[in-house]
Parts: C-alpha cells; sequence; structure tokens
C-alpha cells in the first residue's frame, strides 16, 4: 500500500539527517528541520517490523492542526506542512525531558499504581482509585527524553537538582503542559472524546520556548470514547479508547513487553490493516473531518517534489 517505512533523500542545503523511532529528520543549512512522519510504529521503545499504511499521514496531521490551534498558548516550532506526512520547521534545543501529563490512571501509571505504588515521579496518588478512574486533578508525571532505549520516570525535585532544566524553565513548562491539556481535553470533548493523558516536548531557540514535534496524537495520547465512559467503569469494563495502548496489549498478549531475548509476535496483513485502520479512525474522530488518502501514487517522488518545492519558500 506504498507505505513509507524509510527515506534516504538528499536535499540541497542538506547538513544532517537523523533517523529516530518512527520520523526521518533531514537538517538544511542548519536552520530548519524536515520531519517525515513515516509509517514505522515503536511499542515499548521497539520499532516493530512492517510498518502501519497512513500512520505517518494520520500524526503529522493531527498534529499540525493542534499546534495551529494551541498556537495563542504558546508558540511552536512549524513554519509550513507542505506534504500530509511533511513538517518543515525551525530547529529548537530541546530540553531534556518529556512533560507527561494524565488526567486518568491508565497505562504506565496504572500499572505502577497496580504494583503497588502511591507515588509517582513524586506525586502522591490516593488510594482506593481503579484503572482508568479519573484523577482528583490532572499530574504532571515528565520522563527523561532517551535517545536510545527506555524513557524513564523523574521527579520535579530531580531535574532541578540534576540541573536538566532551570527552575524558571521549568516552571514554565509547567504552565504550558497544563495550559495545552486543559486546551485538548476542551477540543476531545467536542468530539465526543475523552483526553486520558499526553506528553509534551518543549524546545528553546534564541532564548524563546517553542513547543516542538506531534502533540495529541494517538502515539503522544491516550483517548477514551466519552459515550459509555462511566457505565464501563461502573461495570469494571476495559473502556473503549482510541490510542496506540491497544498496540502494546496485543503484544503483550503475545509475551513481547521489548525485554532482551523475546520475539516480537508476527505482524499479519490482518494484523497491520487494522491497526492502520484505528489511526484513522482516530483521526476521523479528533479533526471531524473525513481522511483523505493520497492519490495512488509514487510516495517517494511526491514526498521528495513537495519538500524541494517548500525550500523555495524558505527564508
Amino acid at each position: 500500500m506504498n507505505a513509507i517505512k524509510e527515506t534516504n533523500f538528499s536535499f540541497p542545503g542538506q547538513t544532517n539527517f537523523y533517523r529516530g523511532k518512527v520520523r526521518d529528520v533531514y537538517t538544511i543549512r542548519d536552520q530548519y528541520l524536515v520531519m517525515v512522519a513515516t509509517d514505522r510504529i515503536s511499542a515499548f521503545d521497539v520499532v516493530l517490523p512492517e510498518p502501519i499504511p497512513f500512520k505517518g499521514q494520520v500524526l503529522n496531521q493531527i498534529a499540525a492542526g493542534f499546534l495551529e490551534a494551541t498556537a495563542d498558548i504558546v508558540p511552536n516550532w512549524v513554519i509550513s506542512v507542505p506534504d500530509p506526512s511533511v513538517t518543515i520547521g525551525r530547529i529548537c534545543e530541546p530540553f531534556k525531558v518529556e512533560m507527561v501529563i494524565r488526567g486518568y490512571l491508565a497505562g504506565h501509571a496504572w500499572r505502577e499504581y497496580y504494583a503497588g505504588k502511591r507515588s509517582i515521579c513524586g506525586v502522591s496518588l490516593p488510594e482506593g482509585l481503579k484503572e482508568n478512574d479519573p484523577l482528583p486533578k490532572p499530574i504532571i508525571t515528565p520522563t527523561t527524553k532517551a535517545a536510545v532505549g527506555h524513557d524513564e520516570d523523574i521527579s520535579r525535585t530531580e531535574i532541578l537538582e540534576k540541573g536538566i532544566v532551570s527552575e524558571a524553565d521549568y516552571s514554565q513548562l509547567e504552565k504550558y503542559t497544563q495550559a495545552l491539556f486543559k486546551r485538548g481535553t476542551e477540543i476531545a470533548a467536542e468530539r465526543g472524546l475523552i483526553l486520558v493523558d499526553t506528553k509534551y516536548e518543549f524546545g528553546k531557540a534564541d532564548g524563546k520556548i517553542f513547543l516542538i514535534d506531534e502533540i495529541h496524537t494517538p502515539d503522544s495520547s491516550r483517548y477514551f470514547y466519552k459515550d459509555g465512559y462511566e457505565e464501563r467503569q461502573q461495570k469494571g469494563e476495559a473502556q473503549k479508547q482510541l490510542s496506540k495502548e491497544f498496540v502494546r496489549q496485543w503484544l503483550l498478549a503475545n509475551n513481547f513487553s521489548g525485554q532482551q531475548g523475546q520475539q516480537i509476535p508476527e505482524m499479519t496483513p490482518e494484523i497491520v490493516q487494522s491497526i492502520s485502520e484505528r489511526y484513522i479512525e482516530l483521526f476521523e474522530y479528533i479533526t471531524a473531518n473525513p481522511f483523505q488518502k493520497p492519490e495512488n501514487q509514487d510516495v517517494m517522488l511526491r514526498l521528495e517534489k513537495n519538500i524541494t518545492k517548500a525550500f523555495t519558500l524558505l527564508p
């Protein structure tokens, strides 16, 4: 289905190239980043062997929409979106923490709570909570940003003690994180969804803080369907959700959690298609727009053409 597994372009003025878990990032003239959202998919910090058709486009277009919808809260890195799967933006020096914020006890936080922990990243949690219960108020549970391997939970106190982020900057990151989560929650509610948890990444350029990377996508966020949420909680049933958690659950059910020596289960065409459909479903829910599949054309030629054309508009 012409999925984008990887790119290997060489652009005029290209000064660097970096391949992340799911993105290929080209540096142009040491001023701009060209971020190609490939269709690779990762879980438990492992890149799975099969790409998911349209996943990159879904993430890129959702992120573009939310970055535009939150630009009044915090400036962001985006200059242009020249292709459904590409964003071009300014280079920022990333902060070495990811700002994770949670409104509900789900995913990693629930697994920690279920294991008996009542404090996550230095934030205390009350007794008696069930999986997917709302928290008394949204909590920030930052993680270190690992270049390789697993990100790790870290507390506000540790971040400041280790000098990872200055106190002034970190206080501003907390304010931005709370405001962005509030806006994301409001938009999700309008679309019949609950924004359960998410993460934000920030960077600095010319002494100014910018929101970078993607936001409110199914890779960086967890959504529940609002309709039926209360009833499912009262019955102790699993919540119907749109996020990457279903991929993690499929892997866990097949004895894979990213540990050394474990074998990734076979990604059959049916599994790949079902994951692709879930990503498209979230796109349509969160944007309230039908998903537009690109015309059946050579995707690499399309990417190269659109990116090269966008260069002519850069300062």
